[in-house]
């Protein structure tokens, strides 16, 4: 009798956890639903993309440790799996929120770029290059490709790792522009350090990309460096102007 009254104890006890935890991920969920992500703070937002796939766990320490190992909520959506899966409760099922719906944003955001005249929508491309960019631990250079109109034809990042004028291969966007059948590119690159000023070699690159692109008639735009919380613009600052004004007189 003792032991079936421990019993009893103990699965009343699981049955209160399990009611607790239903009713704090409904109230998590009606909170979204009523005012979206304003009032959340970010290990909230982590807690409920892990809700997702995980049935009746409580959800919140795990996503605070995930929060404190990776810093950030973009850190922690960017954390690949086998990093995830280090943090005490997350496993390979309950990742799915937190892989979900960073995905979905990266096709929303580069979907509404398609055919779009990007030189007039500033603020898509920005949106669009600081999710793709930003928060990687690696620098990676990426080109848009436009038709005639200045309209989006598509995005490819080319290269990955420390961006040198040894490393970045002129031949390789030539190759991917041509394939693309673009008019015209823009260039954009990070800087895993937050600081997007140029550095000798981003120059470097530029004017060698450029003059490129230009022995087959396609057209530079800009480059664009993406830092922590801004972006450094080659055209802007003169940059773009000079290099095919040096172009045009060999």
């Amino acid at each position: 009798m003792p032991k079936s009254s421990h019993h009893q104890e103990t699965a009343g006890s699981t049955n209160t956890q399990s009611n607790k935890g239903a009713g704090h991920r409904a109230r998590l969920r009606q909170k979204f639903l009523a005012d979206g992500l304003a009032g959340f703070h970010d290990y909230e937002v982590i807690e409920l993309l892990l809700t997702l796939a995980t049935p009746r766990k409580d959800c919140k320490q795990m996503a605070k440790e995930a929060l404190n190992r990776f810093k950030t909520l973009p850190g922690v959506l960017a954390a690949s799996p086998a990093e995830l899966q280090e943090i005490a409760g997350i496993g390979p099922k309950n990742i799915f929120g937190l892989k979900l719906i960073p995905a979905v944003m990266q096709r929303f955001l580069k979907r509404r770029l398609l055919d779009l005249p990007i030189l007039n929508n500033s603020k898509q491309l920005f949106d669009f290059l600081t999710f793709e960019l930003r928060d990687k631990s690696r620098e990676a250079f990426l080109v848009l490709f436009l038709n005639a109109k200045n309209k989006v034809l598509g995005t490819e990042t080319l290269f990955e790792g420390t961006l040198t004028s040894s490393s970045v291969y002129p031949r390789e966007v030539v190759k991917a522009a041509l394939e693309h059948r673009a008019a015209a590119v823009i260039f954009a690159h990070n800087h895993p350090s937050g600081d997007p000023t140029p550095s000798a070699e981003d120059l470097m690159i530029t004017q060698k990309l450029l003059t490129a692109l230009h022995l087959v008639g396609i057209m530079v735009h800009e480059h664009l460096i993406i830092g922590a919380d801004h972006c450094y613009s080659f055209a802007d600052h003169g940059h773009m102007a000079r290099m095919i004004a040096e172009l045009n007189q060999q």
